[in-house]
């Protein structure tokens, strides 16, 4: 059986969205390939192929590349970024030969950068000056003059797509535009023929500018993974590419340097700026044996950290893997439009030609140069630009502004979700509440001491990684002895089993002591009550507590302004901790004392009730079937979690609950700029075909259909970049 392999390419100069889409819809076509998807925004290809016919298939797909954007670059992708351009994989540093400089220099163009510019351009702007001119000759000079602007502005436009057409590739705006200027130029309208051309190249320098700023937005965010390490040897520290050190390796990270992998610290004190992962600007204690991320910085002591993740699975290589591939999962809007592209730019042609050649064939007296003309107009309004390109880049605006904001969204698709959540339910414990629990009553049975029993419960929950277990083992303060625990077994949602000094020991809740037909007094306290049974009798019971988040309340409260009236809680903990908990924060629904299949049962249930999306916020760990099931699962308090990245639709970097209504107002701001760029363009295209058939609109009005709206759409799409207030 052959294995999968996955691979990643860089399209480089790929600045056209319907194109990006014809190239992966060819590419998925092709026999080997088992999947295939294209990042515009980031312009990165990934190939997904059985291992023996992945040359076979790279070969096949720069065919397609080359075939579709004979200006396109395909190179594979190198797996850590080397050098000073690191940043440019993935991003759009083929602009540098459009504006004469790297796109991510920080420094200003200058005028090396001017200079590169002008000659890049230098015939645009010559055609510019004869534009100008062409308005101040005289007879022939005039259509020389015009002809000649034309030329220099739309030359590489006319080319481009006379190339598209001895490929197969018609219908698409080079071809649209070419159509209609060179139609206006033969019924005698030069100056509306090289505006078409003129207000076409502007727009697409802005769009190709509007791409070139999301692009760089994912470059920045690629600063924070840096690319090497002090390692410590016996012959001294030595300066090593990150991805090269192995895990237990010592490494030093001097106060200024980023930290370059995951690791717990060994030696010193500092603190850390993690905002560049969490967006929060409050620095972070760390000390030995607390965990380092990759990403942070370290800001004021010597630290030596052990590394315990190699390079690529470091949390911000995940975190920047989730980033990067997050416009490739399109939203139902992002489908549709790239549906809608590929069947209306045919029909719009082919309504065109009808719209030219019918009147005059049925309308007595109509003239074919006047039905010509608006025809042209027709074909002007009708290029689908704003649509194509600014749906996408709302998207990604609306994921790149959350990932500053330490919300990393998978995909527009979960941001079409979370506008539509109408449901909101919750884990209690370590999402709502601290998860830091301790026992707060030791409740022995008569004949048993408090000591005894503390003694025998921590022995049993010595086995167990479960937080109640954890806060057990911290309430007795010693070192348990594994020599007296002779076998020991843990139940999900129940408890441990252990024969411990001889005796078969139960310590677990309720539902442990039923299963094995033990009578006991239930607790009814505001906590989790973990139950002692003892050769068979019930021997006591302690009582473990939590704490609520200090902005829990506020979360929820958030939530309910916003509409999202129904909550419920759902827990395994006691149904007086559960209800004690809901009580205090305002959340309507609570089921407690729940296994994990019945929380997947609940949701369920609750889906089929939501008149909206349900989202489902749990830690991403022990929840990971329940997110896996809501409309949105949002995995809460996941910094260097891998469980809760692999889960969860939507990961919170902090454990703050504050930060979901966050989410939330990201994704509906998105999904309204989105709805506006669909409305406006399509009104304002719609009403100005209609004129233009009816011969009401002029070039110059068609013009604005097809550029102008273009770049309001672009415009307010690049709203979606800025973080909520």
């Amino acid at each position: 059986m052959n294995t999968s392999v996955r691979k990643q390419y860089l399209l480089q100069g790929l600045s056209c969205a319907n194109c990006a889409d014809k190239i992966v819809r060819e590419i998925s076509k092709l026999p080997d390939v088992r999947q295939a998807e294209l990042d515009f925004v980031t312009s990165v290809l990934t190939l997904e192929a059985d291992g023996p016919a992945l040359p076979r298939v790279e070969d096949a797909a720069a065919s397609i590349v080359r075939r579709i954007e004979p200006d396109v670059v395909m190179t594979q992708r190198s797996a850590a970024p080397e050098g000073p351009k690191a940043c440019c994989a993935g991003c759009a540093c083929e602009s540098a030969g459009r504006t004469g400089a790297h796109p991510h220099d920080n420094t200003a163009p200058g005028r090396e950068g001017t200079l590169g510019f002008l000659r890049q351009n230098a015939l645009k702007i010559a055609g510019i000056v004869l534009y100008i001119a062409g308005f101040f000759m005289p007879g022939a000079a005039r259509l020389v003059v015009f002809l000649a602007a034309y030329l220099l502005i739309g030359g590489e436009i006319l080319l481009r797509a006379a190339k598209n057409i001895a490929r197969g590739e018609v219908f698409n705006e080079n071809f649209l535009m070419s159509v209609a200027s060179l139609g206006a130029f033969a019924i005698g309208d030069y100056p509306e023929a090289v505006a078409v051309m003129l207000l076409y190249q502007i727009g697409e320098a802005f769009e190709h500018f509007a791409v070139d700023r999301s692009r760089r937005s994912i470059a920045a965010l690629m600063d924070i993974r840096p690319d090497f390490a002090n390692v410590k040897t016996d012959a001294g520290v030595v300066r090593t590419a990150a991805e090269k050190v192995e895990v237990g390796s010592l490494i030093v990270v001097r106060p200024g340097e980023k930290i370059p992998l995951d690791g717990t610290v060994s030696d010193g004190f500092s603190q850390l700026d993690t905002s560049a992962l969490t967006g929060e600007s409050l620095p972070r204690d760390v000390a030995p044996g607390d965990m380092a991320l990759a990403g942070s910085i370290n800001l004021s002591g010597v630290l030596t950290i052990t590394v315990t993740k190699p390079f690529g699975e470091s949390t911000v290589s995940k975190i920047l893997e989730l980033v990067e591939t997050a416009s490739s999962r399109k939203s139902k809007a992002e489908g549709f439009i790239t549906r809608f592209a590929r069947y209306y730019t045919p029909a719009v042609v082919g309504a065109a030609v009808l719209l030219a050649v019918l009147p005059p064939l049925l309308i007595p007296g109509a003239a074919f140069g006047t039905w010509l003309r608006r025809a042209l107009m027709f074909l002007v309004v009708s290029c689908p630009c704003a649509l194509v390109i600014s749906v996408p880049l709302s998207y990604f605006g609306g994921i790149g502004g959350a990932s500053r904001d330490g919300i990393l969204v998978k995909g527009g698709n979960y941001l079409d979700a979370l506008a539509r959540v109408t449901t909101a339910v919750f884990d209690k414990t370590g999402t709502l509440t601290r998860g830091a629990f301790s026992v707060t009553e030791i409740a022995p049975s008569e004949g048993m001491t408090k000591e005894r029993l503390l003694d025998i419960a921590a022995h049993a929950e010595s086995v167990s990684g479960h937080p109640v277990a954890r806060s057990v083992l911290a309430a007795y303060g010693k070192d348990t002895d594994p020599a007296r625990i002779e076998r020991a077994e843990e139940t999900a949602g129940h408890g441990v089993r252990a024969v411990i000094d001889g005796a078969v020991v139960l310590a677990g809740n309720a539902r442990l002591l039923e299963r094995e037909g033990v009578a006991f007094e239930r607790a009814e306290a505001a906590g989790s009550a973990v139950y002692i049974a003892v050769g068979g009798r019930y021997a006591g019971r302690l009582v473990v507590s939590d704490t609520l988040k200090p902005d829990s309340k506020e979360a929820i409260a958030r939530l309910k302004r916003l509409g999202i009236e129904k909550t419920a809680l759902l827990t395994g903990d006691t149904r007086a901790a559960a209800e004690a908990a809901a009580k205090e924060l305002g959340i309507g629904a609570v089921y407690a004392e729940l296994l994990p299949d019945q929380k997947v049962e609940h949701i369920e249930r609750l889906k089929k009730e939501s008149a909206g999306a349900l989202m489902y916020v749990g830690d991403g760990i022990n929840d990971a079937p329940v997110l896996a099931i809501a409309d949105v699962g949002i995995a809460m308090g996941a910094l260097g979690s891998d469980a809760s990245i692999e889960a969860a639709d939507v990961v919170l970097m902090t454990d703050e609950p504050k930060k979901i209504a966050d989410a939330v107002v990201i994704a509906r701001r998105t999904r309204r700029i989105v709805a506006q760029n669909i409305a406006f363009s399509l009104a304002v295209k719609g009403v100005l075909l209609v004129l233009s058939a009816f011969g009401v609109a002029t070039m110059w009005g068609a013009v604005f259909g097809d550029v102008g709206v273009s770049i309001i759409a672009i415009i307010n799409a690049m709203r979606a970049l800025r973080r909520p207030k």
